[in-house]
């Protein structure tokens, strides 16, 4: 009896498994022609083309992030330019911060697009994809974008694509590492205003990437399209006057004066000279003048340490703000004015309206739009990104050889308490380009009051009374051993926080954190 043979079926693979197919070997065929490509502008300029075609894209972008400037840019090949972004701005901003992809079927739908870029450039952004781009450590370096598909909103594996082939080169890519490449494209950077992307990029000069900062940026965003008055409050020395002129800057009263008052200067005899102007003749030898309000007019008046007027001065600014019209002193007609109002305080108004030394409808009438500028301590992570913006720009102001803050003295200067905030410490920059001769400034360079701050702050508390077993829970025992752990460790070392982790196993920075979390420091 003859047995029959079962023909073997082959299945031919399916249209999406052809197309998966066809994609891989496409990345493939681009990954090789990578490693053929000298430098880092030109590996730019392929990824983006390869990828635009690969995606069906109409654009693709590769931005990489500069930290320090908090900046992202990106070298645009069919115009050989650079355009520069706020990091904290848009939806590119938001994907280098977080780290999450973000894929957009209606950019402006959606509450992070940037709508300013298009303005600048006359496109219309309508699908958006746009993920991070990591260095082989896990950090965030850039954002990979593309935007406007030819066929619907883009796909999880279009991002995962984009992913893949911006991971080739994202080892090459670290910010640090393209100085000397810009120079390829000087007249751009210096004199196309169109590249910095945003009424002169007006946030440049607030530095740091923690979320307090990122909060204060977005919300300049968000509000640059109208002219309502803002209070800012915050300690000294903690950039409300940066902040006020970025609101200024990138509002519709641009092309206009910004008009600066400190009002803890003015005496109180001459604040209706000085805001509001005086007319001839007013006493012997006083000539016509116009006051800080019609100075201000069209533009923005910075009302700076408000906080510090009297009360009667508080009363003539309230009704200047209600009527909108001046009077000088001596004058007989009003005169309309049309001002924005930024105000700033290093005092808690609310507190000094308790104590009636500040008007409550003032305060009310200045805090439509209410900002409160972070101290130091609050965000210690942004400590090292100023200290090294301040260092550079001493080193190129002073004319001396860029010097480098060792990983020693920017933990120094990270774990100090900075009383007098950003200012006090790019004063302590300062004062170490000028005064350090070699090119790495150590901890050991520092002043006496910041080396000393692990001693200074450092203040064990006194033991409590040991309870019964029965009375205390697993956390509470955990956490006492753990107090005295560190109170030994920090005697033992005379107060060094670095001496101390080493005993403990721990780094610097989780030490501080847990003598932060257990109310030690």
């Amino acid at each position: 009896m003859n047995q029959t043979q079962t023909p073997t079926l082959e299945i031919p693979p399916s249209h999406s498994e052809n197309k998966q197919g066809d994609r891989l070997r496409a990345i493939l065929n681009v990954c090789k022609r990578m490693t053929s490509v000298g430098d880092v502008i030109s590996l730019l300029e392929l990824i983006t083309i390869e990828t635009k075609e690969l995606l069906k894209a109409d654009r693709v972008s590769i931005f990489l992030l500069d930290r320090e400037k908090c900046e992202l840019w990106s070298v645009i090949s069919q115009e050989k330019r650079i355009i520069r972004l706020d990091a904290r701005l848009g939806i590119a901003g938001s994907v280098a911060m977080t780290g999450q992809t973000i894929n957009v079927a209606d950019a402006y739908d959606h509450p992070l697009f940037y709508k300013e870029v298009d303005l600048q450039t006359g496109y219309r952004t309508r699908t958006l994809l746009a993920v991070p781009l990591r260095n082989l450590k896990g950090e965030i370096i850039g954002v990979g974008e593309a935007i406007n598909k030819s066929d619907g909103q883009f796909t999880d594996d279009d991002a995962e694509l984009l992913q893949t082939l911006a991971a080739h080169v994202s080892d090459t890519i670290e910010t640090t590492q393209l100085e000397r490449q810009l120079q390829e494209y000087p007249s751009q950077k210096e004199t196309d205003r169109r590249a910095d992307i945003g009424a002169g990029f007006s946030t440049q000069n607030i530095i740091g990437m923690s979320y307090r900062i990122q909060s204060i940026i977005r919300l300049i965003d968000q509000i640059r399209d109208c002219s309502v008055d803002v209070l800012i409050e915050g300690e000294s020395g903690t950039g409300k006057e940066l902040v006020a002129k970025a609101l200024h800057h990138s509002s519709p009263r641009a092309k206009h004066s910004f008009v600066a008052v400190n009002c803890a200067a003015l005496p109180d005899n001459l604040v209706e000279a000085e805001l509001f102007g005086i007319e001839k003749g007013v006493a012997t030898g006083v000539d016509r003048r116009i006051g800080k309000f019609e100075e201000a007019s069209g533009g923005t008046l910075f009302l700076d340490e408000i906080g510090d007027l009297s009360r009667s001065a508080q009363a003539k600014i309230l009704r200047v703000l209600q009527e909108r019209s001046v009077d000088r002193v001596g004058g007989r007609v009003s005169i309309p004015i049309d001002i924005r109002v930024i105000a700033a305080t290093n005092k808690g108004l609310e507190g000094a309206i308790k104590e009636r030394t500040f008007r409550e409808d003032l305060y009310y009438r200045l805090k439509v739009i209410h900002i409160h500028t972070p101290s130091l301590r609050e965000v210690p992570e942004d400590i090292p990104g100023l200290a090294n913006h301040f260092l550079n720009k001493y080193c190129k102001m002073m004319n001396t050889e860029l010097k480098q803050l060792t990983i020693g003295a920017l933990e120094e200067l990270s774990g100090f308490s900075w009383p007098g905030n950003a200012r006090q410490l790019e004063n302590e920059i300062k004062r170490l380009v000028a005064s350090v001769r070699g090119k790495s400034i150590t901890e050991e360079h520092l002043d006496g009051s910041i080396r000393g701050a692990s001693v200074q702050n450092f203040q064990p508390k006194e033991e409590p009374a040991p309870e019964s077993p029965m009375s205390r829970s697993l956390p509470n025992a955990i956490e006492q051993l753990e107090r005295r752990l560190i109170e030994e460790a920090l005697r033992n070392s005379g107060g060094n926080k670095q001496k101390a982790a080493q005993v403990l196993g721990l780094s610097r920075q989780g030490l501080i954190k847990k003598l932060k979390r257990l109310g030690m420091w």
